[in-house]
């Protein structure tokens, strides 16, 4: 390797060739390095660059399960008003050891009796200032100011219940109706084991989606390989509910009206995918 360089005509011979060593050492490792870089992003190159793919198929499957309802879930809330916070929420009580009674004596354990939520809120009346008429004019009197102001407070506690003799559960919502109660929702029928029957429903599905997999594998002349995913939807049985029913055997204060339960259809919907071989 030559290299002329004009060093100076007053530098020192030996700092000249100390210069000249470093400078010969700093080339040598830029050619070491541009080797090195080529080498390796060829080969990088070449791993990115493979495009190589595993061919797959996708099978989806459906699975349902048809059950009685079990259970039926209602919920309610007790809501009184009172000049004071402790009287409201003692209207509250009272009502709400009558309610307990009642449900205890339809059967309901006190496992399957839950309080939700309870709080209170003050109530707000808009009220206005006495008008100073001698500030009125023949063109009217000023606008006059007002201001929110508590009048008094709401007590609630909301309750959800869960009905397990099914037949009972117009009586016990027809009691509920004499006592008072608001916001009463329901009944909600349901299944109580429904994780088990899921899993009956998913088999299914699980099956289904096989069996579509091997019938096409046959008619297209191709292997199936290993699952390589499965995937499965969120669908949730359809409650079911009796509202209007409800209210007129409340209102009408005749016979608890008989609640047709129907079915509930749980449901499992799958997706397998395949390597095809």
């Amino acid at each position: 390797m030559n290299i002329n360089i004009n060093w100076g005509e007053n530098m020192p011979p030996e700092k000249k060739a100390k210069i000249k060593k470093v400078f010969k050492i700093v080339l040598i490792v830029l050619v070491v390095l541009c080797v090195i870089d080529v080498c390796v992003g060829g080969r990088h190159g070449y791993k990115y660059g493979d495009n190589s793919q595993v061919n797959t198929i996708t099978f989806s499957g459906h699975g349902e399960v048809q059950a009685i309802p079990d259970i039926a879930n209602v919920d309610f809330t007790i809501r009184k008003e009172a000049s004071t916070v402790k009287v409201a929420q003692d209207n509250v009580a009272k009502v709400e050891k009558d309610v307990l009674a009642s449900l205890k004596a339809n059967g309901i354990a006190d496992k399957d009796i839950k309080t939700t939520s309870a709080s209170f809120n003050p109530k707000y009346e808009y009220k206005y200032t006495k008008v100073d008429t001698t500030l009125c004019t023949q063109y009217g009197c000023p606008p006059t100011p007002g201001k929110n102001v508590i009048v008094g407070y709401e007590a609630y506690e909301s309750i959800t219940i869960k009905i397990r003799n099914t037949d009972s559960t117009g009586k016990v919502i027809q009691d509920l109706g004499t006592l008072g109660v608001t916001d009463l929702n329901g009944p909600n029928f349901a299944v109580d084991n429904e994780d088990g029957l899921k899993v009956i429903a998913r088999k299914e599905a699980i099956d289904d989606a096989k069996t579509k997999a091997q019938s096409l594998a046959k008619d297209l002349g191709v292997r199936l390989g290993k699952i390589t995913s499965f995937s499965e939807g969120n669908n949730y049985p359809v409650p079911m509910y009796a509202k209007n029913a409800m209210m007129d055997s409340v209102s009408s204060g005749a016979a608890p009206a008989v609640i047709p339960k129907g079915e509930n259809t749980i449901s499992s919907d799958v997706s397998i995918t395949y390597e095809l071989k």
